[in-house]
């Protein structure tokens, strides 16, 4: 599907249902087990969402790429809602079998692919320690064996960009012809190692992203307590946007933990509401992000 002028006043909210690091000691309310996470998937549709973003999670919480997890979440998220599905494919091994597995077979509408390596760090002010340190490596030999896989299952790529180098290093991928236009971006913001939350780093990356595809989508994505200001200042920029218990637990007063990812998306889509544009429905949404008819 071909990307159109579209109305700007539609918004895609899209909901990020656990991540991978976050736990229950931090949040009760994170999901697990496929059914957990395909209810919160639901209350995400309910409140407005029209995308939700995937990571998959053994019953005792710990990581899976398992290909059977993610179709098992597919299924039941299916027999309660129609939700565009997002299956993150980010992990600090080379090796990406499982990911191009589970892409290929399940065939999401859109699959998050992680654009550069980088430091990947949490900073306590606090304990002055850091919480946790390290690299996480993306090549684009590891870039390019994923988007393979995603162009074969017919999955729309979503990049993630921590940082403008990020961004601008899309550029290989499209003279390759491997990244076809039009492009959909995510802005991550606020993850040390990254590009700061502010209202300058998102007008450089959607500066840089939309010259290079003039047609692109992009989102925020603004993690901790950063997310509330960020997704104002992408609403006001044109952007779409991203919430869920992955990115930030709390609501806008900053100390009330939200209980469910429902939650977050109602205040979401308030926010879209109030800026005087409009949640798109998961149909607007897959003519907005030129998804695939059939996903």
């Amino acid at each position: 599907m071909t990307s159109s002028k579209r109305n700007p006043d539609l918004c895609v909210v899209t909901c990020a249902l656990s991540g991978v690091l976050a736990n229950r000691s931090q949040c009760p309310h994170i999901p697990y087990t496929p059914v957990e996470i395909a209810e919160e998937a639901r209350r995400a549709y309910d409140a407005g969402a029209a995308v939700v973003h995937i990571h998959a999670r053994n019953d005792d919480g710990s990581p899976t790429f398992s290909p059977a997890v993610f179709a098992k979440i597919k299924e039941e998220i299916r027999k309660r809602c129609p939700i565009i599905l997002n299956f993150s494919t980010g992990t600090n091994l080379e090796d990406v079998t499982d990911q191009c597995t589970y892409v290929r077979e399940s065939r999401p509408a859109i699959a998050a692919l992680n654009m550069g390596t980088m430091n990947y760090s949490k900073y306590s002010e606090k304990r002055k320690s850091f919480v946790f340190d390290m690299v996480f490596p993306n090549t684009y030999g590891k870039i390019v064996k994923l988007l393979t896989a995603f162009n074969e299952a017919g999955a729309k790529p979503e990049l993630e960009c921590f940082d403008s180098g990020h961004t601008h290093g899309v550029w290989p991928l499209l003279d390759m012809g491997i990244l076809k236009a039009p492009l959909q971006f995510s802005f991550i913001v606020n993850v040390l190692g990254g590009i700061p939350p502010t209202v300058e780093s998102l007008q450089l990356q959607k500066k840089i992203a939309l010259d290079l595809a003039p047609d692109s989508e992009w989102e925020v994505i603004g993690i901790s307590k950063c997310q509330w200001r960020m997704l104002a200042t992408a609403l006001v920029l044109g952007g779409n946007v991203r919430v869920g218990l992955e990115d930030n637990f709390y609501l806008p007063d900053n100390t009330t933990m939200a209980r469910s990812n429902g939650e977050l998306v109602d205040v979401a889509v308030r926010m879209v509401r109030d800026t005087g544009r409009k949640p798109a429905t998961v149909e607007q949404a897959r003519e907005i992000l030129a998804l695939r008819a059939d996903a």
